[in-house]
């Protein structure tokens, strides 16, 4: 199974990749189905069944919304953000919705999609049936998906609780595991960012890979802006505020008042705060959060719910570390790009399947391995900068209070930012040599995972979202 850079970051609208992402790209799947198959003229009804996590969380993660976008024919890469809303508030107030951007039916919002807050899909817990009727009722098409992490989406055949569907390209380095990552790179004298670029260039040129992620690069930086200008309170009833905006005046303003001293040293003079880089790394990650919560345009990575950690350590890179430039973040994104291949591939991004450690823990790591390389790290020192991002994540909850994408997730996200850049730079202290190899930790949170109660797999049924009363 060949996966690429571009598959675990991609741009999306928050506040879920599985929950809302997944769910409007398998909708847009079924529609454009129904067109290719010759039944679109004679669909009289649509009907979306939502199970599992996706139906006990779905109201507050958006999958009603997105189903609806989706069967219309939207996109999460192209989808407006600022219009979403309103166009699934018209498709229920005129009761139509148009499949495929053309093909006018019936739609009734409480019987065409459908939340089971109790039942499941054999599959995995992310699973929805999509069902289209002609004016007699019967049945013309029938098909299940799961959302499977990430923005990923399988059709309902697949077998497993996460198969990808393969991609067959022949890879010149191909690799599986850490191990035979480390191999290939001390086999070849690459570093993992020359290994994933090696591979990369089968499904596309150089100049091309560098225009597609210097362009994440750039949505990801108009996501923290867009954060750091953004008022108010977060939707979905929690009346969270937007804190993002309050920290960036704040830390702009010491900035200011900074380089004002700098520029009239005084014989007595207060040092500058040393844990300042680390105010400047919550604001990136709070940003992105509250934009992602609030139903934005981000880019995935490798999950909606951990989108900000990634961002937060590249900005952290391009403003604190000198030298800092697009070469660097092309390297960044490819080195953390590895890392979630072997998350992916060996456990899961999913929250569902195995709570949050799946998606804030491989963030982390996949952001400690980026910074690490770019640093100068060796390919063991990236390696374990990986392993200590997830090894101290492992058997983290995924416990969104009121199934809402904002209670713990939008500081988790800062502190996990923080403790990736703490992972790399530790790493960098050592010669890449540990006890615990990242292969050992990924099976660990995958074992973990199985282990963990349903509850506290993104369900909202344990953990805090029990506990803290909403309001």
């Amino acid at each position: 199974m060949a996966l690429s850079v571009l598959d675990l970051f991609s741009v999306g609208i928050g506040p879920s990749s599985s929950h809302t992402v997944g769910p409007m790209r398998a909708a847009k799947l079924f529609a454009d189905g129904l067109k290719g198959d010759g039944q679109l003229a004679s669909t009289a009804r649509v009907q979306s069944e939502l199970f599992g996590s996706l139906g006990a969380t779905g109201r507050g993660h958006g999958s009603d919304k997105a189903v609806v976008l989706g069967l219309q024919g939207l996109e999460p890469e192209t989808v407006n953000t600022f219009t979403a809303d309103d166009q699934v508030a018209a498709a229920a107030l005129n009761a139509e919705l148009h499949v495929a951007g053309s093909h006018r039916v019936d739609f009734n919002w409480e019987e065409d999609v459908v939340l089971h807050r109790r039942k499941s899909l054999p599959a995995h817990p992310n699973g929805m049936t999509f069902r289209a009727f002609d004016r007699t009722g019967a049945v013309l098409s029938e098909r299940s998906f799961y959302s499977i992490g990430g923005g990923f989406v399988v059709d309902g055949d697949a077998e497993g609780a996460d198969k990808v569907v393969a991609d067959d390209t022949v890879l010149p380095y191909p690799f599986s595991t850490a191990d035979e990552l480390l191999q290939i790179c001390s086999r070849e004298g690459m570093s993992i960012s020359d290994v994933m670029l090696a591979n990369e260039l089968t499904w596309r040129s150089e100049a091309e890979l560098r225009e597609e992620l210097l362009g994440l690069w750039a949505v990801m930086k108009e996501c923290v802006q867009n954060g750091c200008n953004a008022e108010g309170i977060l939707p979905g009833g929690l009346k969270v505020t937007r804190r993002a905006p309050s920290l960036f005046r704040t830390l702009t303003a010491s900035a200011a008042t900074a380089e004002a001293a700098a520029a009239t040293p005084s014989p007595v003079q207060a040092p500058a705060d040393p844990l300042l880089a680390m105010e400047w790394v919550n604001l990136f990650a709070l940003a992105v959060n509250e934009e992602n919560a609030a139903g934005g345009r981000i880019v995935t990575a490798p999950t909606n719910g951990a989108a900000g950690i990634v961002p937060a350590v590249l900005h952290y890179y391009v403003k604190f570390v000198p030298g800092a430039d697009d070469d660097g973040v092309v390297r960044f994104l490819l080195a953390a790009a590895a890392v979630g291949i072997l998350f992916k591939t060996n456990a899961s991004i999913s929250g569902a399947e195995v709570g949050c450690q799946g998606e804030v823990g491989s963030a982390c790591s996949m952001a400690a391995a980026g910074l690490c390389e770019v640093l100068g790290g060796t390919p063991a020192q990236v390696e374990n900068a990986a392993e200590v991002g997830i090894e101290h994540n492992l058997g983290l909850t995924c416990d969104p209070v009121g199934g809402l994408v904002q209670i713990p997730c939008i500081e988790r996200n800062a502190i996990a930012s923080v403790k990736a850049i703490n992972a790399a730079r530790l790493a960098l202290h050592g010669d890449g040599s540990h006890k615990v190899s990242l292969d050992k930790a990924i099976k660990t949170m995958r074992d973990t995972g199985a282990d963990m109660k349903t509850k506290y797999k993104e369900t909202s049924r344990g953990g805090l979202a029990v506990n803290v009363i909403e309001c």
